[in-house]
């Protein structure tokens, strides 16, 4: 038997072992359907004891999704929109693989902007002319005072 791999990005596959399922019975309206089947599927990721994981990318991951895993380090996500439960574990999936590929996106690192020397001499000039603007608005000191 072939081991599923799931692709989170072009570098990064988890296998399927390291995923555990869990079916609940789902929340909200629905009628009959919610209160006697198992639709709602709940995923746990182990992030602090994958193979799969390099220590860098579980730093990063612990560090991004801090809400959405508990203090074991496991990952916990949901799905119940579907009313199957074959749908809501693809949605699920689907959540994972999102979360785990923008989660390990590094952050840009912003450059500071290059001000070009007519920028400079003309917010000078300008504050220049604001100066002689003021100065012109004081009343002159008189002398025989």
């Amino acid at each position: 038997m072939r081991e599923q791999m799931i692709a989170v990005t072009s570098q990064l596959s988890i296998p399927e072992q390291e995923l555990r399922f869990r079916a609940s019975r789902s929340s909200g309206p629905g009628g009959q359907n919610v209160n006697k089947v198992n639709t709602r599927v709940t995923l746990h990721f182990d992030v602090r004891h994958s193979p799969s994981l390099t220590a860098g990318q579980k730093s990063l991951i612990s560090k991004k999704l801090k809400t959405r895993i508990n203090k074991e380090g496991v990952l916990y996500l949901y799905a119940q929109r579907a009313s199957s439960q074959a749908m809501n574990r693809a949605d699920v999936l689907e959540k994972f693989c999102r979360l785990l590929h923008e989660a390990l996106v590094p952050r840009k690192i912003r450059k500071e902007p290059r001000i070009s020397q007519r920028a400079i001499e003309k917010r000078l000039d300008e504050k220049k002319r604001w100066g002689r603007v003021k100065q012109l608005r004081h009343q002159p000191i008189r002398a025989d005072d």
